[in-house]
């Protein structure tokens, strides 16, 4: 009886530091916590989009412009685009960089080329009053090549979903419109290249040029 009690302790011992050597308290290295990464692609949400597409009729609007004799004048989308092919392109500000540098400019160079290949109508769309978007003409010299349009109240830019909220930059535009370039056969939209908020990648005088 002793031997086999003793036999018996000897058995809970060993069973007993066989389990503690096991136990996860026994190691004293620190492990560094990974740290967190988060993915957009987990959840993908396109941010291009329009209320407008392809096949759609342009919705009417009313736009404002100063004539070269300095007269303010209103003109409206079925003026511009009734039996005509119009090209209209949206910036999302006068005097603002890329507009100023490439988007307009490479319309008005362009614009020869365009009319050429049957384009009746080239217009630049801008949310910005007609004041301005005189001063822009004359700052960089634009004749007859483009009208410049204002849709001073955002109702045309609205209408057509295309809505960019500017208010959290640091300038404060508020809210003006994506950067696009649409290309409309009697007031049917035929070609309709919109940018990624105020990116300038596929919506140039250039691209529009490739599918006449």
């Amino acid at each position: 009886m002793a031997a086999s009690f003793s036999i018996s302790r000897l058995s809970l011992s060993i069973s007993s530091s066989s389990a503690l050597s096991s136990f996860p308290f026994k190691s004293h290295r620190c492990i560094s916590p990974k740290p967190l990464r988060f993915s957009s692609s987990a959840t993908p949400k396109s941010t291009i989009s329009a209320s407008i597409s392809v096949g759609d009729k342009i919705p009417d609007s009313t736009f404002s412009y100063f004539d070269p004799a300095d007269e303010l004048q209103t003109t409206t989308v079925s003026d511009l685009t009734k039996g005509k092919k119009a090209v209209f392109f949206a910036v999302p500000g006068a005097f603002t960089p890329t507009c100023s540098q490439k988007h307009l400019p490479g319309f008005v160079e362009k614009s020869a080329e365009l009319k050429a290949k049957g384009i009746d109508t080239i217009a630049c769309i801008s949310v910005n009053d007609a004041f301005v978007m005189k001063a822009w003409k004359e700052n960089l010299n634009v004749e007859d090549e483009v009208l410049l349009l204002s849709d001073g109240n955002g109702d045309f830019t609205r209408a057509i979903g295309c809505e960019l909220d500017l208010s959290d930059k640091p300038v404060g535009l508020g809210m003006r419109s994506r950067r696009y370039a649409l290309l409309a056969e009697d007031g049917i939209v035929k070609v309709l290249n919109l940018e990624e908020g105020g990116s300038f990648t596929f919506s140039s005088a250039e691209e529009i040029l490739k599918v006449l």
